[in-house]
């Protein structure tokens, strides 16, 4: 049995979709040669059948609108001194900047590269959303 411990000062995302703890790691861009993480992957759960835990020790940031893109089921706890002192419930961003990346050659973000990558929410339902400058649909 491996035993993970609690961790003293940093972020904990928890209830990540079982299966997309690596994804969430690699696309957040956590730096694990400066921080202590834990990732554990295939978790029983009590509100969900299984999930994935990642756990960054001395981390005070994280990007929660990319991560809100990534997995919005996905919820951040705040530790410090042992002690979960904000829990933040996650939800699909109406408003992307540089996270999602335009695949329409046609769209000014494919000549022009300084331009940022703009999207905006349009059904939550489907996790759809439309680019700023040429309309373009993305399924996240």
């Amino acid at each position: 049995m491996v035993v993970v411990n609690s961790i003293e000062n940093g972020i904990v995302i928890d209830h990540i979709r079982v299966g997309n703890g690596l994804k969430v790691l690699e696309k957040l861009g956590i730096d694990t040669t400066k921080n202590t993480v834990a990732l554990i992957m295939n978790a029983s759960s009590g509100k969900h059948e299984r999930k994935d835990i990642i756990k960054i020790e001395n981390s005070e940031w994280i990007d929660l609108t990319a991560l809100g893109l990534l997995d919005h089921t996905a919820t951040v706890n705040i530790i410090q001194n042992h002690v979960i002192t904000k829990k933040i419930k996650l939800s699909l961003p109406e408003r992307v900047v540089d996270v999602i990346k335009c695949k329409n050659p046609r769209c000014v973000t494919s000549v022009e590269p300084s331009i940022p990558h703009i999207f905006h929410l349009v059904d939550p339902k489907t996790e759809e959303y439309r680019c700023e400058y040429c309309d373009e649909i993305i399924k996240v």
